[in-house]
């Protein structure tokens, strides 16, 4: 009986010590002159989205909503206090004016990320990067995607794209699952552009680089899911294990991947335009911007790297081999199913409507009859004007990330004149930006749920906000390869609406449900249409 009652209060003190760690820090914005979402133990304010009861995209937004006359408010991710920011011109004071005070993100892995010997791969990525170790990480990278770089991959990527019209040639007007094709073609660019690997998606179906591409982007693993819920909970206890988001295998066969590479380009004096041969450069501290006289003509999207054209030589590093197969890793993961997405749903988008597509079409057309049947050039591509419109208003519909964050690296004081409020955000707490709730406003974009490319006409996207469309992010740190996305997305676009006339089928989602739960975005079910070969004269 002793035993059992010893037991019984063990269990009873363990639950209670859990309830407190669980709960210590609820009446965190209880002091602040802010509302706040109803928290609970263990799910903070997130339990529709643990439970998966509702999408990412559709649960930022929806928290968005609830307080329409705040310009922040605060809420809980699990156990960590957020302070949601909806005003655009805190978001900009934030993460351009006052950047020194929020460097850096919210590190997905708690580890000490500055520290290149650190055997988690994660660690090492350029998002996870903290401080002066990812300004000088960062400025190295950056001149890997400049316009004239961009150039240089554009073969390849034109090739890739002309590979997925031949081979949807065979599928005859069949109805298609269009995201498993664009994740096939991404699958291609990405193995083509960052390792040097020439692959055929179509016709290989199963190769290592798809399949390794389909586990690195299912974060609804469990094994990932509870890596991610553990140093969300338990961040020193996963850092001192060492354990990385990335799986074992998958690591191995990239780093062994890059080093082939590298010792057969080494071996044999090749020099090929690709993420590689940049990434070896920028390793060796060669890499440098390009002067030159071209004026570039970029997407209304495209976010340009603040330190532009002024790099100081002081602050190039030379990057570890697992350094660099870290970029060469997260470039895969956000190329592989991210841009994949973002085409699925622009096709989506100009099947529902086919006055649009109609339009983009002849623009289309237009430009492959000045080039004369020729291959699609980088500067037609960016002088197309309604396809940058369409593009934009499917990242401002359907944004890749529904939201971003910043840490707080010293005490913020923010003043509200009009409502006579001064807040201060406390060193060490998360700011976090709802780009999903912000791109859905109606106060920036009237009936925000229609597509409608004119919203980024040459009259109107100067109406736009700064801080009010934020697809790549904003700031310093903006997503470093937008261009590298745009150009892709949009060669594929081009190549495909040049062939082919996409059309709804009974199994077309309208409107889409998307997946529930802590997952990026993609559609529930899929996304089918009809893939029509057009009539050629």
């Amino acid at each position: 009986m002793e035993f059992y009652l010893l037991y019984v209060g063990g269990i009873v003190s363990l639950l209670v010590a859990l309830y407190i760690y669980l709960t210590y820090n609820n009446d965190f914005f209880k002091k602040y002159p802010i509302p706040c979402l109803p928290v609970e133990p263990l799910f903070g304010s997130c339990r529709q989205l643990v439970l998966k009861q509702m999408s990412f995209n559709d649960f930022v937004r929806s928290n968005y909503d609830r307080f329409p006359g705040a310009k922040i408010f605060g809420m809980f991710e699990v156990l960590t206090p957020m302070f949601v920011i909806r005003d655009p011109e805190l978001i900009k004071q934030i993460t351009v004016k006052d950047f020194d005070h929020f460097i850096n993100h919210r590190p997905l892995i708690k580890a000490d990320s500055s520290m290149p010997n650190s055997s988690v791969m994660f660690t090492k990525v350029l998002f996870n990067l903290n401080d002066q170790r990812w300004r000088n990480v960062r400025t190295t990278l950056s001149p890997t995607f400049t316009g004239s770089k961009m150039r240089q991959m554009f073969a390849m990527i034109v090739e890739c794209s002309e590979n997925m019209v031949q081979a949807l040639a065979t599928a005859n007007g069949q109805e298609c699952e269009v995201k498993d094709l664009f994740v096939r073609f991404t699958n291609d660019i990405i193995a083509s552009c960052a390792f040097g690997v020439r692959i055929n998606s179509f016709r290989d179906k199963e190769n290592v680089f798809f399949r390794y591409g389909k586990d690195l982007t299912d974060f609804g693993r469990l094994k990932v899911f509870l890596k991610m819920m553990g140093y969300q909970m338990f961040p020193k206890l996963m850092a001192r294990l060492e354990i990385d988001i990335f799986d074992r295998k998958h690591i191995q066969f990239f780093t062994e991947l890059f080093r082939q590479s590298v010792r057969e380009r080494e071996q044999h004096g090749l020099v090929r335009p690709d993420m590689i041969h940049l990434l070896t450069q920028a390793g060796k501290g060669k890499l440098r911007y390009q002067p030159t006289d071209r004026v570039e003509v970029e997407g209304f999207a495209t976010v340009r790297e603040s330190n532009e054209e002024k790099i100081i030589p002081e602050n190039m590093v030379k990057l570890s081999e697992s350094e660099m197969v870290a970029q060469c890793l997260i470039f895969f993961l956000a190329g592989f199913d991210t841009i994949a997405t973002l085409m699925s749903f622009i096709v989506y988008e100009v099947t529902l409507a086919p006055a649009i597509q109609q339009r983009l079409y002849e623009e289309i057309q237009q430009v492959s009859e000045s080039l004369g049947g020729g291959s699609l050039t980088y500067d037609a591509l960016q002088g197309m004007r309604y396809l940058d419109m369409v593009v934009s208003e499917t990242l401002r519909k359907w944004p890749p990330a529904p939201s971003t964050d910043r840490l707080c690296n010293q005490d913020f004081r923010i003043t509200d004149e009009r409502d006579n409020v001064e807040i201060i955000i406390p060193k060490g707490v998360t700011v976090n930006i709802p780009i999903a709730g912000l791109h859905h406003d109606p106060h920036f974009y009237p009936d925000p749920d229609r597509f409608d490319p004119e919203r980024f006409n040459d009259e109107n996207k100067h109406k736009i906000p700064l801080g009010a469309y934020l697809p790549f992010g904003i700031g310093p740190r903006n997503c470093i390869a937008s261009r590298f996305a745009l150009m892709e997305v949009k060669a594929i676009v081009y190549h495909l609406l040049l062939h082919y006339e996409f059309k709804r089928t009974d199994r077309t989602p309208v409107p889409v449900q998307l997946a529930k739960g802590f997952t990026p975005l993609r559609s529930e079910k899929g996304i089918y249409l009809q893939l029509s070969p057009r009539r050629t004269n």
